[in-house]
């Protein structure tokens, strides 16, 4: 397998670039355009027929502001997606050449299993059980779960133990998330979504008095809602970001780790996060991937 090439660096370099000229545009945040990939991978391997090919589908939330939200042209933009733009440009292929399949929490595994994707980058918290039937690359970034309320927290919410203190309160989030294992912890009352974004409604009709995940994923449903809803800040988890790929595809899960690595050396990834996230998060520290 063909690593950390000198041709490797200069893609990674020119993403970087086509990150930064894109700020301040109207367009959609991010890279643009790929650079040319010359160096050949081994045959058989996934990166050898995504390169041949020139185009790549890539998985990732449609409704997650600031990692994955679809714009009015239908396209989603976000964190995650300027990392899955990071991936195929190591490939050569453009943008353009990206197609962009709304995975949300529940068919993410069924996806990658199915080859309807041939990667998932959509806020995929690694765990265990996961790891059974899909690997994962990275971690790319480590969130906490925490909890988001209406506006000035009239409940006094101000953790999870709160919800084991008030039984008849339930919480939202997302079916078969880890938020929801997490959650299940302290209570019982919780109430199912397809996605986070879903949870909304019912605290606005009393049906449920929080929702609860990843603190990127409040942070942006929070500054979309204009003031309705703040996130009370106190993470109560550490949950690592991972990209899924196929079960036992090793080659590519390692090459997409030395993306990883080589996009948050020269800066690419910072750029990345500035980008999207940076107004309302601080930059994540160096990324350490898992080469299991």
């Amino acid at each position: 397998m063909n690593r950390m090439t000198p041709a490797f660096t200069a893609i990674a370099a020119a993403s970087l670039l086509l990150v930064a000229g894109c700020a301040g545009t109207g367009e959609a945040k991010g890279p643009s355009d790929a650079a040319e990939q010359t160096v050949p991978y081994d045959e058989g391997t996934t990166m050898a027929r995504l390169a041949d090919a020139g185009k790549i589908t890539i998985g990732t939330k449609f409704d997650q502001p600031l990692f994955g939200l679809e714009n009015l042209d239908g396209v989603p933009e976000g964190f995650d997606v300027e990392v899955g733009k990071i991936i195929a440009g190591q490939l050569g292929i453009a943008p353009e050449n990206i197609t962009w399949v709304e995975t949300v929490t529940a068919n993410r595994e069924p996806f990658l299993q199915s080859g309807q994707v041939d990667l998932v980058v959509a806020t995929y918290t690694i765990n265990d059980k996961r790891k059974e039937v899909v690997s994962f690359a990275g971690p790319y970034y480590v969130a906490g779960q925490d909890i988001l309320v209406p506006a000035g927290n009239p409940e006094g919410i101000d953790g999870p133990d709160w919800f084991t203190e008030n039984p008849s309160a339930a919480i939202c989030t997302a079916s078969g998330s880890t938020s929801y294992q997490n959650i299940a912890q302290y209570t019982d009352n919780i109430i199912e979504a397809a996605g986070y974004s879903e949870c909304l409604e019912p605290i606005r009709t009393g049906q449920a008095v929080a929702l609860t995940t990843d603190n990127v994923i409040l942070a942006g449903l929070a500054f979309q809602s204009n003031g309705e809803f703040e996130v009370i800040g106190n993470p109560f988890s550490e949950d690592a970001y991972g990209i899924g790929v196929q079960h036992d595809d090793t080659d590519f899960r390692m090459w997409i780790n030395d993306v990883l690595e080589a996009s948050d050396a020269d800066g690419s990834l910072a750029a990345a996060w500035d980008a999207t996230i940076g107004d309302l998060l601080p930059r994540p520290g160096a990324i350490v991937v898992d080469r299991y």
